[in-house]
Formats: structure tokens, C-alpha cells, sequence
């Protein structure tokens, strides 16, 4: 049976899709405006790109980007693109980058998440954000690295919202699949970092987005996590989108006239217009073909 974690097998564009988040982001870097490579860290991976959106459009909101590859793949510069819907929406977009399993272990990665997004607290004023209007965003391992910024430690996190597409939120399956072979993840980490198993900031909004075409483990957890949060006090909004594969969905992200980028765009802007509302999907205007329902209950 077919590894439902092994996304080559279950996209058949899968490198179509690689390359033109390539060639996407290259063209996004040469486009807006834009810091690369500031560092929020000692480390060389610990650097991230700043995008700003045009003269006379900012709002003064903030959005992070983290990128996913179940840990161990892609960097900052395979998804630059995502700035194009950020950017759109008048936030400064900060894509960031950070080391790769198993050259580090999981520990290492999420302090490297978590002091970029203190940085960019700290520091995103001097670039004319405000720090006090900043939401995440991440696809797949990314999505797993957001939920673990919104208050893993049960603490207030400063932070909005959260854009969760696709993401990994217990990772024990993940033993039993191709990945154990590269990553090898231990049972102290799966203890440590599931956010199934672990307390939330109950002040963040959060959208939880899976692709209609995406293996079932995709949609279990995104369900499972939509119940834990709600459970917590968190407003949840659910969504699967259209035909969407684990990499179409995250193309789509940067993508403004997009569903999946409209309900970005929606999120950043706050809670008037979020995608996420307290036990359903809040629609807004999409293209021609796009649907999105509920996720069912776990």
C-alpha cells in the first residue's frame, strides 16, 4: 500500500510543482521590494527575506511565512512567491528560513522558528510594521511549525492569526512512514512537539486548510486539531479547498486571485475579514470553479 505520507506519489506534478516555486520566487525577488537574508540569528540558516507592499498600500500588518518539506527539504528562497498575496494585502511579508533534519534535530528548528518570530516582534517596527499586527502562515511541516509558535507553552503569543494549510499536527504516523528513514524522529519529539498534545494561546484565530485531493491522514488531523483548538477556546474556521493536492494548495498561496490567497488576504486583514470564524468557514469571493466545504468531525 502506497505510503500516504510519500507526496511524490500522490502528486504527479510534484516536480512541475518544485521547479515553479523556483521560478515563481525568483521572479517575486526581482519584483517587489525586498531585504534578503536578514538575520534573526547567529546560524547561517537563521536569516529571513523582508517583501513590502507598494508605496501608499501598507497597512502596517506583518505576516510570516514558514515553508514546509517535512523538515528536511525547500528553504526560503523555493517560496518568495507567497510575498505576491502578502504584499497584495498591504503586509510586510517576512519569509524565513531555518536548519534542516537531520542535520538538527526537531528542537533545534523549533527555537529557530520561534526566535524568528520574536525578532520580527522586536524589530519590525524599524521597517515600518507593527508588531502588534502580526499573523503566521505555513504549509505542511510549516503548518506544524506555526501551531507550535501559538502558544505550545500556554503562554500569550502576540500573535493574530494563523493560516494552517495542510499541515502535520500529530506526528506519530509519521514513524511508521518513508519518513522515519530520513528524519527519524524519536518518541520523546513526538511527545514533545505533536500540537495535538499540547495547549494553545486561546487569543490567535486560526484557519485549518486541507486539500480535497490529499491523503487521508492530511484531513484526520486537520480535523482531529480543529476539535482540540476549539476545545481550548480558539476561534476555528475549516476548509477544504477544490481539487487540491498537497502542492497545488501551497501554489495557490501565492496566488492573490485565488481562493486559497483571497482567504489569506481575508486573514491578514483582520477579524472582520478572516477566514477564520468559531465552528465553520466564513466563504468569500473566489474563481470560477472554486468550492470549499467543511472538514468533517473527527
Amino acid at each position: 500500500m502506497a505510503d500516504p505520507f510519500r507526496t511524490r506519489d500522490h502528486v504527479p506534478g510534484f516536480d512541475t510543482h518544485v521547479r515553479a516555486f523556483a521560478e515563481r520566487s525568483a521572479a517575486t525577488r526581482a519584483r517587489l521590494p525586498m531585504l534578503a537574508d536578514v538575520p534573526y540569528g547567529p546560524w547561517p540558516e537563521e536569516r529571513l527575506d523582508l517583501f513590502f507592499p507598494a508605496p501608499g498600500a501598507a497597512t502596517g500588518a506583518v505576516h510570516m511565512f514558514v515553508h514546509g518539506g517535512y523538515w528536511r527539504m525547500f528553504s526560503k528562497n523555493d517560496f518568495s512567491f507567497v510575498a505576491e498575496t502578502v504584499t497584495r494585502a498591504g503586509a510586510i511579508a517576512a519569509i524565513i528560513d531555518y536548519a534542516l533534519m537531520p542535520a538538527v534535530r526537531m528542537d533545534v528548528i523549533v527555537d529557530q522558528v520561534r526566535r524568528a518570530k520574536s525578532w520580527i516582534g522586536a524589530h519590525i517596527a524599524e521597517y515600518g510594521g507593527d508588531p502588534c499586527r502580526l499573523t503566521l502562515s505555513g504549509h505542511s511541516a510549516g503548518a506544524h511549525l506555526c501551531s507550535l509558535i501559538m502558544g505550545a507553552r500556554g503562554v500569550p503569543t502576540g500573535v493574530e492569526a494563523a493560516f494552517l494549510l495542510s499541515g502535520l499536527y500529530d506526528l506519530a504516523p509519521l514513524q511508521g512512514s518513508f519518513l522515519q528513514n530520513e528524519i527519524a524522529l524519536t518518541n520523546a519529539e513526538v511527545e514533545r512537539f505533536s500540537p495535538l498534545r499540547l495547549p494553545h494561546d486561546p487569543a490567535v484565530r486560526v484557519s485549518l486548510l486541507v486539500g480535497e485531493k490529499e491523503t487521508t491522514p492530511f484531513h484526520e488531523q486537520a480535523a482531529a486539531f480543529a476539535s482540540h483548538l476549539t476545545t481550548q477556546g480558539l476561534a476555528v474556521g475549516t476548509s477544504i479547498l477544490a481539487d487540491g493536492d498537497h502542492m497545488s494548495v501551497v501554489a495557490d498561496l501565492g496566488m492573490p486571485e485565488s481562493n486559497t490567497g483571497h482567504l489569506l488576504a481575508m486573514l491578514i486583514a483582520g477579524p472582520s475579514g478572516s477566514a477564520a470564524s468559531p465552528g465553520g468557514y466564513q466563504h468569500g469571493p473566489r474563481r470560477d470553479g472554486d468550492r470549499a466545504r467543511a472538514l468533517p468531525r473527527p
